[in-house]
């Protein structure tokens, strides 16, 4: 078996599992100086875009295709060339395609889509300036396009709505929810989707703290909570959207008025995926190489899940005893360092709260 992968900033995550699939690893990467270059048995510096990957594909007759693009900009045009190389070559691209990526690329897209298809989400309105606002402060304000809390601000007054302005010509402006942040990742192939367990992301805060700077935890514990509801919501978002690969959804619960609200949705591999792998044991990069070699399937998922406390922690650098090889898998590690030098975490896990703490502690 012969994958293509598409960019080499993850694909250290899923080096083991490739080689310990005895798949041969094709990889097609823009930048010379990019890192993880070592690992595949071959790589192809290319133009950016993706018919640079495509003629690699067809030239080293790939079985399959995996983008690993954890990017919003490029996946509209993964999209389009997983659907001509599919129709046209018969290879698969284990990847979103035109329609989800439209409507969850852009924010007040994915407005519309949750309401069309009954998914309770914040209250919103389009502002093209301060004086249309209509809505009770504080708000959020943000822009159609964007990742990472890009381009978001939380307003507290007028002025800062007018400040937001100074900056903007339009704001997707949505009600500030009071409550907890959730995450949870969905998996989607050929028609069948499976909710990975919810993660708590911390509280919304009026300060608009990044999340990267927040402690996260597995299973998502919330007062009040059903985490079935989130998976089944979180179902209903995918199964709607009708596309293969990784969703990862996030959500916003007010214990106030104990409703769930759908805040938006990302069709590529995400920032709590490791988080994820750690309570359930199911790591979502690796069922895309699955997906793309025949071996997904739903029974596969459910006699994989494990049940285990875990937390994520920013650490900046990582100074503590090192982990086993390979050391971005929990399969043979009860934790994990990832991130780039300055920007750490250390993602732990085990069996109990009290045995989490001692390993935190033994970490950190």
């Amino acid at each position: 078996m012969k994958l293509l992968f598409i960019g080499s900033r993850l694909y250290d995550d899923i080096d083991w599992y490739v080689k310990s699939k005895g798949i041969e690893s094709v990889l097609t990467e823009s930048n010379e100086e990019a890192i993880n270059l070592d690992l595949p048995n071959q790589v192809f510096i290319v133009p950016r875009g993706m018919d640079g990957p495509k003629q690699v594909a067809l030239m080293q007759k790939v079985d399959a295709i995996v983008p690993l693009i954890g990017i919003d900009p490029p996946l509209i045009d993964v999209a389009h060339m997983k659907e001509e190389v599919e129709a046209e070559y018969g290879i698969p691209v284990i990847a979103a395609g035109v329609r989800a990526v439209e409507l969850t690329s852009n924010k007040i897209k994915t407005k519309g889509f949750y309401n069309e298809i009954g998914v309770v989400t914040p209250d919103y309105q389009i502002l093209n300036g301060p004086e249309e606002l209509k809505m009770d402060l504080p708000v959020v304000l943000k822009q159609g396009e964007g990742q990472g809390g890009k381009d978001i601000k939380v307003a507290r007054s007028i002025e800062d709505v007018e400040e937001y302005f100074k900056e903007f010509d339009q704001a997707l402006c949505e009600e500030f929810i009071e409550g907890s942040e959730i995450s949870i990742e969905v998996l989607g192939f050929n028609g069948e989707y499976v909710a990975l367990p919810p993660i708590y992301k911390g509280e919304t805060t009026l300060e608009g703290t990044h999340p990267l700077n927040k402690t996260k935890t597995g299973p998502c514990m919330v007062n009040g909570l059903d985490n079935i509801l989130v998976q089944h919501t979180a179902y209903k978002v995918a199964r709607n959207l009708d596309s293969d690969g990784i969703f990862e959804m996030d959500f916003m619960y007010s214990p106030e008025r104990d409703q769930l609200y759908a805040i938006e949705v990302n069709t590529r591999p995400n920032g709590t995926r490791y988080l994820t792998t750690a309570t359930c044991g199911v790591n979502s990069l690796c069922e895309l190489v699955n997906m793309a070699i025949g071996e997904f399937s739903l029974s596969n998922i459910y006699d994989k899940l494990q049940y285990h406390y875990s937390t994520e922690i920013p650490i900046g650098n990582y100074e503590g005893p090192s982990p086993n090889d390979p050391v971005k898998s929990f399969e043979d590690n009860d934790f994990v360092v990832h991130g780039p030098q300055g920007y750490q975490r250390v993602t732990a896990r085990a069996k109990s709260k009290g045995d989490l703490e001692k390993l935190i502690d033994k970490l950190v």
